[in-house]
């Protein structure tokens, strides 16, 4: 691992860990509670027509405990609306039990003004589409958390990371205040990695290939990176007890064929 990447994970993360390896968790963990992901392509499991692209939710079990089970619910191209207009937030309150989590991650799609199946208006419908999500993990017993979209890779001419999703964080950073709902700043946490690895060196934590350079969807790398960064929110934020994660410190070389080799991709194509 380079200088510039341990010293900028360990900042972010700055936790002490266990060094053993160990394979994902089972999506539904008979020991303790599930944490329910809903949310867009950027978490989203992946298929195996699209890799090497890997949503950060695939990654997310390395850094908790086996009481902690994930169901990955994420889908490629959803917005708050158009997941909750499908039936998607639905399917999700269906399973969800008293004492589980229901993490909520949405904007990139919300932003599309030119898809009205998909876009909302940061301080009117996207703020009600999250409320739903609330509102129906806790009439259920479960506990709602909201996570501000991950940035994408984006430099001006002198180096500056640049925020791409205009006044979604700050809205959805406001209906967390007034609802009492944990918040995990994903958004301000990348863009400050994507400032601490620098322009060249965010590279290797998109999806970049000889045929695409794609700066919004991660890798390998990028989804390890973005996960260790949603474990160490719900750990701060006091929504999971030290107990429940793991791995938070600077150990682990997120590059290495070690970590890649334990990420599982669905067989088939991706679905519209």
């Amino acid at each position: 691992m380079s200088t510039t990447r341990r010293t900028a994970l360990a900042a972010l993360a700055g936790l002490p860990l266990a060094a053993a390896v160990a394979p994902p968790a089972a999506a539904h963990s008979p020991k303790g509670r599930t944490l329910f992901i809903a949310g867009d392509s950027t978490a989203a499991q992946k298929y195996a027509d699209a890799a090497p692209e890997t949503g950060w939710g695939m990654a997310l079990p390395f850094f908790l405990s086996s009481r902690v089970g994930v169901a990955n619910h994420a889908v490629n191209g959803r917005s708050s609306k158009s997941f909750a207009d499908e039936g998607r937030l639905d399917a999700v309150l269906a399973a969800i039990r008293p004492g589980d989590l229901l993490l909520i991650q949405f904007a990139h799609n919300d932003e599309k003004s030119a898809y009205p199946a998909r876009y909302t208006e940061p301080w009117s419908t996207y703020q009600e589409y999250l409320k739903l999500y609330v509102d129906g993990a806790r009439a259920r017993g479960a506990r709602p958390v909201l996570a501000t979209s991950v940035e994408r890779r984006k430099f001006d001419a002198a180096g500056t990371a640049l925020p791409t999703h205009g006044e979604y964080p700050d809205a959805m950073r406001a209906l967390a205040r007034e609802e009492g709902v944990a918040l995990l700043d994903i958004q301000a946490m990348t863009l400050a990695l994507w400032q601490r690895l620098g322009a060249e060196e965010t590279k290797v934590y998109f999806n970049w290939t000889a045929t695409e350079q794609d700066n919004t969807h991660a890798n390998p790398p990028g989804a390890i990176a973005v996960a260790r960064l949603v474990a160490t929110g719900l750990l701060k934020r006091r929504v999971l007890p030290a107990r429940d994660v793991r791995r938070l410190g600077d150990e682990i070389d997120e590059l290495s064929d070690v970590w890649r080799s334990r990420l599982t991709w669905l067989s088939g194509t991706t679905p519209a």
